[in-house]
């Protein structure tokens, strides 16, 4: 009888371990906890964050993004122009072979642009993910805090 119950609390255990991981896959490519930062009320852009780490042999590339809660996602990246930070859209973000992109704040991210309401801390929203090569697949992005920092979101899984 012990070893049921401790077996039904390590099942259980394990359910809720997965569930709280916040992971996805994509044919060789795994997708690590995307996450958006709140926003202030009447705040009609965001952005969406998140790490792929690909496994397999070929590179791919994140070529676009899909959700309700915007009019529009599209990929855009941050970057220092000649001392000026400067931000605006990319075609793609590549995904190395057997290597790692991080799309976070200050660098790549998705942009959601003309937000349908403000996006609060705690609330969870769908998001789908086009690769060029993995294809597309459904995310559940996760609000967090407005001070959120990427490095307390990824803790870079094997």
């Amino acid at each position: 009888m012990l070893i049921r119950k401790l077996l039904l609390v390590a099942a259980l255990g394990c359910t809720a371990l997965m569930a709280s991981a916040h992971e996805y896959t994509a044919g060789d490519l795994f997708v690590h906890h995307p996450w958006a930062r709140a926003t202030a009320p009447g705040a009609k852009n965001g952005g969406v964050f998140l790490l792929v780490k690909n496994k397999g042999n070929q590179p791919d590339q994140l070529i676009g993004a899909q959700t309700d809660v915007a009019e529009q996602a599209g990929l855009h990246e941050m970057k220092m122009d000649n001392g000026v930070m400067k931000m605006g859209p990319v075609p793609a973000v590549e995904v190395p072979a057997k290597g790692e992109v991080e799309l976070k704040p200050g660098s790549y991210h998705v942009m959601l642009v003309n937000l349908k309401a403000p996006l609060k801390a705690g609330d969870k929203f769908p998001l789908t993910l086009t690769f060029k090569r993995a294809g597309q697949v459904k995310v559940e992005v996760k609000v967090e805090a407005m001070g959120a920092k990427a490095e307390e979101m990824h803790q870079h899984p094997q």
